[in-house]
């Protein structure tokens, strides 16, 4: 139903409505599109930014995770050291009570195996202490970065706020009068525009002919294709650089 209402809708206007609502349209963007231009790589930065705060925040998260298993390990590390040294005194006692050789060189084995058991703990708590150290260096060094980098954020973010407040009333204005052009331009036409302003540095889609050329790239556009522009019976776009071209007449017509 929607659907059949908006094709209704379209019906409503004429070739030559729609042509000079699409200049009216490009002349709202374009001056949208300078108001933008204020703003510069201001929300390119906040957003370079906020990526790179959140990506050492998951950076910071992640080492500390690192530095929870390694003190989980320590933990663990210093049981065992613990429990061999418990093996050791009651070995060591057996080693009193031992009926022959035998025995007592088994004994002194399980003792050996014991401190070897010890210095191999020892020696992993050493670098666990190590490597912890390292990490938290880490995490402060990132600390200081994300704080840094804050204090840059929040100055863009409040640069680009003060930008933004400037210019509401315009750009809602804008906005009002844009939505009011695309309305008498059908879904097809419209998309096409966009497509042809996204490829434009420029943004421009939409141009008059100018001195005889086209007023985007500036190619000469031949009388008869100007004859057929002027009539405004149905789109034309510069064989050149596939802008839209309209005539005076069109322009005039939007009122922009």
């Amino acid at each position: 139903m929607a659907t059949a209402q908006k094709k209704a809708s379209d019906n409503d206007y004429s070739m030559e409505e729609k042509i000079a609502a699409l200049y009216a349209l490009q002349q709202i963007d374009s001056k949208i599109d300078e108001i933008n231009k204020i703003k510069g790589e201001l929300p390119l930065e906040v957003q370079d930014l906020e990526d790179e705060i959140a990506g050492l925040q998951t950076r910071i998260a992640n080492i500390n995770a690192e530095i929870e298993e390694i003190a989980q390990l320590t933990k663990q590390r210093k049981r065992e050291a613990e429990q061999a040294k418990m093996l050791i005194e009651k070995y060591e006692e057996q080693q009193n009570n031992v009926r022959n050789n035998r025995e007592f060189d088994a004994i002194s084995k399980e003792i050996e195996y014991q401190k070897l058991e010890i210095e191999l703990c020892n020696k992993r708590l050493k670098e666990y202490a190590a490597d912890t150290k390292i990490k938290k260096k880490m995490v402060e060094d990132a600390e200081t970065v994300v704080a840094d980098r804050t204090i840059d954020l929040n100055q863009k973010k409040e640069e680009l706020d003060s930008i933004d407040q400037e210019t509401a009333k315009e750009v809602e204005a804008l906005r009002a009068e844009e939505a009011k052009a695309q309305a008498k331009i059908d879904e097809r036409l419209l998309a096409a525009y966009k497509r042809i302003r996204n490829n434009m540095h420029n943004g421009l889609a939409v141009v008059t002919v100018k001195r005889d050329a086209c007023g985007g790239c500036y190619n000469r556009i031949p009388p008869q294709r100007q004859f057929d522009i002027r009539q405004n019976k149905k789109i034309i776009v510069c064989e050149y650089c596939g802008r839209i071209l309209v005539s005076d007449s069109a322009a005039e017509a939007s009122g922009k």
